[in-house]
């Protein structure tokens, strides 16, 4: 293993994924690679702190050198979200894939994905689905049938995760071998709390909510020294998320949205455009909008990806299969060299990027418009056009 690579929101970072960076240097990688959600985040939102932050954290914790994913493709479910990622750090070079996953077994996952993409749990899933279950738990259960003991293993947020990304790597034929790794210390999205190696370990949703409910500083046990005092810094800064903002600012998009212009969305179904129009009427705010969408067949994280797509009108055609460049967004100097041998276009500057060709130029736009609206739900707004101004942090 000569060049590992890790597919990460960092929102925020811990020191959680400060002993996975540890874990991948005692395994013996010389150099490490981060791919991260710039822009927003998976579960239909904004990360708490902007980029520039997240991104000095990593290398401060042994990083090398740190891609931006793209915010739309950051935005995107797991299976999109593993595809964009993987396809940037298979292009970067990279020659193993990192993650963290309930069962680290490797050979498990790659059967896993093998299952999971075979025509055989394929015909399975509309009649399942057609009992009320989500995609996931269709899945699953479809999983269960083919092979006792798949579907448990399919309900571990991180073994799912761990799965897309096996998926990924069989349909592009990348050259990444696999390397799932123990998760440690507090599970994916809980309330757990943990301790390894002399340092607390939470999870980043947890992390989060005790950001919003007692203030930033109430997290700093959980994460490295180095991340605790470049968030007190971007906290006085005025650089952390609003939940306010962000919920006047999607609904006054939203607003404006005409039903033809919905049911342009990318990934709807079902009709669901219709019923997005009437409840964007009805709510108060983002909390109560998600409410007035649920159903049993969405899942609360895809009604929230959906609605940030359509505040930001994200429609199939806008966005490509993959980003089409690697926008470097931080690196040790010493690393910035493995750029000479990616196989996609690399610069730390999106304007650069930008000009490779009409559908770079388009994309380009989408993902600053991403970061512009970041940028309005911060405690201070901060200013347009960071996307393309903001400097590259160079240690």
């Amino acid at each position: 293993m000569e060049f590992a690579g890790i597919i990460a929101e960092y929102d925020p970072f811990h020191n959680g994924h400060a002993e996975q960076i540890r874990m991948l240097r005692a395994k013996g990688a010389g150099k490490i690679a981060v791919c991260m959600s710039d822009g927003a985040t998976q579960r239909g939102g904004i990360p708490l702190l902007p980029s520039r932050v997240r991104v000095e954290a990593a290398l401060a914790a042994g990083a090398d050198l740190v891609l931006g994913l793209p915010a739309p493709y950051a935005c995107l479910g797991a299976e999109g979200f593993a595809a964009a990622g993987v396809s940037q750090l298979t292009a970067l070079g990279c020659d193993t894939l990192a993650f963290g996953a309930e069962t680290p077994d490797g050979d498990l996952l790659m059967r896993a994905a093998e299952l999971v993409d075979s025509p055989a749990l394929s015909r399975r899933l509309p009649g399942l689905m057609g009992q009320g279950m989500t995609f996931a738990a269709a899945r699953a259960a479809a999983a269960e049938q083919l092979a006792p003991g798949m579907g448990k293993f399919l309900e571990q947020p991180n073994n799912i995760l761990g799965v897309e990304y096996c998926k990924a790597i069989r349909r592009q034929g990348s050259h990444m071998q696999p390397l799932p790794l123990p998760r440690v210390g507090a599970g994916h999205n809980t309330d757990e709390t943990g301790e390894v190696l002399g340092r607390k370990i939470a999870s980043a949703s947890k992390l989060r909510e005790l950001a919003a409910s007692e203030g930033p500083a109430a997290a700093e046990e959980y994460v490295p020294a180095r991340a605790a005092l470049l968030y007190r810094e971007a906290v006085a800064r005025g650089e952390l998320s609003d939940g306010q903002k962000f919920s006047i600012a999607v609904l006054s998009r939203l607003r404006s949205r005409t039903p033809e212009e919905l049911a342009r969305l990318r990934g709807l179904s079902e009709g669901i455009e219709n019923r997005l129009y009437t409840a964007i009427r009805k709510a108060g705010d983002v909390e109560e909008l998600y409410t007035l969408l649920k159903t049993r067949r969405y899942p609360h994280a895809r009604l929230r990806r959906l609605v940030l797509d359509a505040a930001m009108n994200v429609t199939a055609q806008s966005v490509p299969d993959q980003p089409p460049w690697l926008h470097v967004l931080g690196a040790r100097r010493s690393a910035l060299r493995l750029l000479r041998y990616a196989a996609l276009p690399a610069s730390t500057s999106l304007a650069e990027l930008s000009r490779l060709s009409e559908e770079a130029a388009a994309l380009s736009r989408l993902h600053s418009e991403f970061v512009d609206f970041s940028a309005l739900c911060r405690v201070r707004t901060m200013p347009a056009g960071l996307a393309y101004t903001a400097k590259p942090v160079v240690l």
